[in-house]
């Protein structure tokens, strides 16, 4: 199973790289995250220069896909051209969004019907697009995900890995990363707030 970790110019570090990571610790599982760019080389907003992994095009072969936020996602949206290059299937795919990432996914009507969790910089945006905006750090209906604040990449992950491995191959990975002495409360937290995203309007 193959994950494009979908990376815009301006892109925030925390959300492209926490996420991943994580997920890569799964490789013996064949579950693998690949930094998907629109141009060969990005630059994050911190001015760190990434080389893409996968073109944009990936995206049609991945089985999940996960977009990350940054400072230029308004710029993103408003491109059609860009905006065309994801051409995204929550019939097959495992879809989730990072903070800004909400704007792609409701500019591409992903998330006409359903909330999204985003962060404060980007909350006044997301309900400009007539999305509602929940005070969680992860929601989940279905095939599609929002998370809400950069350290929120561990949920989108534990999501990813819980919902194509199972909760006992998130509960390891998330076990392994914790701080020393942290890890039963980590690993419950993150659990956690999967599960209340996913059972939020049941």
């Amino acid at each position: 199973m193959q994950v494009a970790v979908v990376t815009f110019d301006g892109f925030n570090e925390l959300d492209s790289f926490i996420a991943s990571a994580l997920i890569n610790r799964c490789r013996k599982d064949g579950l693998e995250a690949f930094i998907t760019t629109p141009t060969p080389v990005v630059t994050s907003m911190n001015g760190v220069e990434v080389t893409g992994q996968r073109p944009m095009e990936f995206v049609t072969e991945a089985d999940v896909v996960l977009i990350g936020s940054g400072v230029k996602t308004r710029d993103v949206v408003a491109d059609d051209r860009l905006i065309s290059r994801l051409p995204l299937d929550p019939a097959r795919q495992l879809i989730g969004a990072q903070c800004s990432g909400a704007l792609v996914l409701a500019r591409l009507g992903l998330l006409a019907g359903m909330p999204a969790c985003t962060d404060r910089t980007s909350r006044p945006f997301v309900e400009a697009c007539d999305v509602t905006v929940l005070d969680a750090p992860f929601h989940a209906e279905g095939n599609i995900a929002t998370a809400g604040g950069c350290l929120a990449s561990q949920y989108l992950a534990t999501w990813v890995i819980a919902k194509t491995l199972g909760e006992d191959a998130a509960r390891d990975v998330v076990d392994y990363v914790a701080p020393v002495g942290e890890n039963r409360a980590t690993v419950e937290r993150a659990l956690r707030a999967v599960r209340a995203g996913e059972a939020a309007l049941r």
